[in-house]
């Protein structure tokens, strides 16, 4: 048997090559830059709007009203803890959950949120009675904050 010396042409070194490694470092960059631009045209107040903030806009209208607003979060704390005196901690933990599941954004918050209802229901029920409302809303942060409130 013959071995030829004739060498195969080499294949994916052509500008088909280089288009596509362009292509794989330049499309993720336009992705992401395109992703980033459409969350910050969404309205996440979930009331229909016509007039609609960017990015850039919530950050130069939160620094002039900051005095006269106060964040989301607080705001929700604050009607959690005064239901909690009227209602039992299963229903205020239910409408916490629902407040994350409508506005998302408040889910950074949740943990810190369902803590300090806990340690308020040990205040107003005892810890064996607020342990037994425990669930596990926002990481089981409310029982923690039970167990925090009791030790």
């Amino acid at each position: 048997m013959k071995h030829s010396n004739n060498q195969q042409p080499r294949r994916g070194r052509g500008p088909a090559r280089r288009v596509g490694r362009t292509l794989a470092l330049v499309l993720p960059v336009v992705m992401v830059l395109s992703g980033t631009l459409a969350v910050t045209r969404v309205n996440w107040s979930g009331s229909p709007s016509s007039s609609m903030l960017t990015a850039t806009d919530v950050t130069a209208a939160g620094a002039s009203s900051k005095a006269a607003a106060r964040a989301p979060q607080d705001i929700l704390r604050d009607q959690l803890m005064t239901e909690l005196q009227d209602k039992n901690p299963g229903v205020v933990l239910t409408h916490l959950q629902e407040a994350v599941n409508g506005r998302p954004s408040l889910a950074t918050h949740c943990t810190s949120i369902a803590r300090a209802l806990g340690r308020a229901a040990v205040r107003i029920y005892g810890a064996t009675r607020a342990q037994s409302y425990a669930r596990p809303v926002c990481d089981t942060a409310f029982a923690s904050g039970v167990m925090a409130a009791h030790s």
